[in-house]
């Protein structure tokens, strides 16, 4: 699905002209422009999430500490959500809710900055990093002819899910709008196509890992191979998907462990529970 970047900016005096003639009054007319600006307006994620509640968890995205500071906004957020509808709306209430706080916690342990004493606990940091500090290779992986790496292109983790490859790049330009091999680092410079990469990467089945979606609603049917690797339903098989090959079939591994704990805090305050299976610790990686 391709899903143009949603503009916050005024409407043009034609659009305006329009509605201006179809309105019954001046006052109806500005009612409507004022619902524009609501950044909650249109999208059933502000029935979960609200953007009070949105700053109470990630609490000091915006520190000066943060080399993010003042790029992950609640309205780019909410304006990314509106081209994936089924994030969030998809089965009961206590499932809705429980996916979000998945996915808010997978994308904090990506991009946390906080560490076992820091201010107001480790969980309260997430958001603080919207690209990987000093990565290791430029991420391009060669023998892919159908996403070829750009010259001079690195292609490492940029934002909140940290998408990385050149295989990941190209497809998420392509769904997005945006030309993700020339261009990655736009994912790094504008926060709307930041939120929408990472809610692509949740909502994308890249078989054989099932999407995270699919996981969280129930909607995931382990094949006879996934039954073999014990990769049961649960909020640890979606860490197998995202970082299953370094983090999975590892008993009691840190980065697992950080995942489970904002998870938790962010369940608590949906007020909804966990599920099972919330480590990767005796599952294959895909």
């Amino acid at each position: 699905m391709a899903c143009a970047i949603v503009s916050s900016s005024i409407s043009s005096p034609l659009i305006l002209s329009f509605l201006l003639f179809f309105s019954s009054s001046i006052l109806s007319f500005l009612s409507h422009a004022e619902a524009r600006y609501d950044p909650s307006y249109g999208s059933p994620i502000s029935s979960i999430i609200s953007e009070e509640l949105f700053n109470s968890i990630f609490l000091h995205k915006d520190d000066s500490a943060c080399p993010a500071k003042g790029f992950y906004t609640y309205f780019s957020f909410v304006q990314a959500t509106k081209c994936f509808p089924r994030f969030g709306n998809t089965g009961d209430g206590a499932t809705r809710k429980r996916e979000v706080a998945a996915f808010l916690a997978q994308i904090s342990h990506e991009t946390t900055g906080g560490w076992a004493t820091a201010p107001d606990g480790p969980y309260a940091w997430g958001l603080c990093f919207k690209e990987e500090v000093s990565p290791q290779s430029n991420y391009c992986d060669s023998t892919n002819q159908e996403w070829p790496c750009y010259p001079g292109k690195s292609y490492k983790g940029r934002g909140p899910i940290q998408l990385s490859w050149n295989y990941n790049y190209g497809p998420a330009g392509r769904a997005l709008g945006f030309d993700g091999l020339k261009n990655p680092e736009i994912v790094a410079n504008n926060s709307a196509i930041a939120f929408k990469t990472a809610l692509w990467f949740w909502m994308t089945e890249r078989k054989p890992k099932p999407s995270c979606h699919d996981v969280m609603v129930g909607r995931y049917r382990p094949t006879a191979a996934d039954r073999e690797a014990n990769r049961t339903a649960g909020f640890g098989l979606v860490t197998n998907i995202i970082n299953g090959g370094l983090e999975c079939g590892i008993p009691d591994d840190s980065r697992v462990n950080d995942r489970i704990g904002y998870y938790k805090r962010y369940a608590q305050l949906f007020d909804v529970d966990v599920g099972p299976n919330l480590d990767c610790a005796n599952q294959k990686p895909f």
